[in-house]
């Protein structure tokens, strides 16, 4: 076990800027800051007084997918910033004991990139994993969230742990008998440290592989066909492993020629491939090693007992198969403590910002305009086209 070092003072703070290309051609820049040893590295767009937009990823992914949503929110006039999360790409730590990667120490990190970019507040936006930590600074930090906006992730579910999740698990698609996890059985798997290792080995092995699967879009026959059918991670635990089907054989990917076609430009995939690559899988996979530390943070420490009367959209993925709000009661806690709680459904999968852009940012901006208060949220000298006569 890695044991962390005592940080250094706080004026200990080093920042730098750089451009990348092709990106900075468009007008997104790569920069970064480190602080208490820690390099957090991110996109940034928009004009520097714009009002601020924090783009959070999940997993497995790295701050360039969000390209399309920086472009659009920019030219209207948003400062926009997505960050390499924690452990993933260009952002540290890397392979720290995994108590480095507990919602606590990620929300942290994303409060220390609010102070550097020097704003107070800000409107979150995350997918996936990015959800669980956006929801998790929401409960405990609601002063700097503008607004939030989840995708794909409700609240109160995965920043809670699996003992949380199976609350709401569909027992009729997985009687507990045979499906004793539910759909979330590959964060089971992962808590065994030789099971972790062994996973982390095949994702490491098969980088480019593994992630052509990950981007791989279902065809619409498949989506209706599966919709009501155990999702893929039902089973890893039971066969020990992603894509093993329990016979003791070898694990291996899918084929290509098998997959549906990619959610991202080839352009961002080599920069997926380079990230993990170069990085791992070991932290950013070790997101899903903290369950009881993140419960407990979440219940002792959540602001108003985790009731939030900031303005929240969910955007939900009708087509998630492992997530599946649309056959489990998962969105009920989040129905019970959001206040001001609007959902908007699109019919894609997981990674529903990739497979839907226009859709998924037309909801973003509608919320921003319809819910939020004009003077902190809408663009300086912009005319808002949903604002109501007076």
């Amino acid at each position: 076990m890695t044991t962390t070092p005592p940080p250094p003072p706080p004026t200990s703070i080093t920042t730098t800027s750089t451009s990348t290309s092709p990106t900075a051609e468009e007008g997104i820049s790569r920069r970064e800051f480190t602080k208490y040893d820690k390099t957090i590295s991110y996109l940034d767009a928009g004009p520097a007084d714009g009002p601020l937009l924090v783009f959070v990823h999940g997993w497995p992914a790295i701050a360039a997918t969000w390209t399309t949503q920086l472009r659009g929110f920019s030219a209207l006039g948003f400062r926009v910033v997505a960050p390499d999360m924690p452990g993933y790409g260009a952002s540290g730590p890397k392979r720290q004991e995994k108590g480095e990667y507990a919602l606590e120490k990620v929300v942290a990190q994303m409060l220390q990139l609010l102070r550097h970019v020097e704003r107070s507040e800000a409107v979150w936006i995350g997918h996936g994993w990015g959800a669980g930590v956006v929801w998790a600074l929401l409960a405990h930090n609601p002063e700097v969230c503008l607004g939030v906006v989840a995708m794909a992730v409700p609240y109160r579910t995965l920043e809670m742990g699996v003992p949380e999740l199976l609350k709401y698990a569909n027992r009729d698609l997985y009687p507990e008998a045979e499906y004793p996890h539910a759909q979330w059985s590959h964060h089971i798997f992962y808590q065994d440290p030789d099971n972790y290792a062994k996973a982390i080995d095949f994702f490491d092995t098969h980088v480019e592989g593994f992630l052509r699967f990950v981007y791989s879009r279902r065809p619409d026959a498949d989506v209706e066909q599966d919709r009501d059918k155990p999702a893929l991670t039902a089973n890893v635990a039971k066969n020990g492993g992603w894509f093993k089907d329990g016979d003791g054989g070898a694990e291996s990917l899918p084929k290509t020629e098998d997959l549906g076609e990619s959610l991202v430009d080839e352009e961002t995939h080599k920069a997926l491939v380079e990230a993990f690559t170069s990085g791992g899988f070991w932290a950013p996979t070790a997101y899903n090693l903290n369950d009881d530390a993140n419960l407990q943070w979440c219940e002792d420490w959540s602001v108003n007992e985790g009731v939030v009367s900031v303005p929240v959209l969910f955007v939900e993925a009708l087509n998630d198969a492992v997530v599946g709000t649309h056959n489990s009661t998962i969105c009920d806690p989040m129905k019970s403590y959001c206040r001001r709680l609007t959902t908007v459904s699109i019919g894609a999968g997981h990674w529903v910002a990739l497979e839907a852009p226009q859709e998924t940012n037309a909801a973003i901006l509608r919320w921003i305009a319809c819910e939020l208060p004009e003077e902190r949220a809408w663009p300086w000298g912009k005319k808002n086209p949903l604002k109501k006569n007076e």
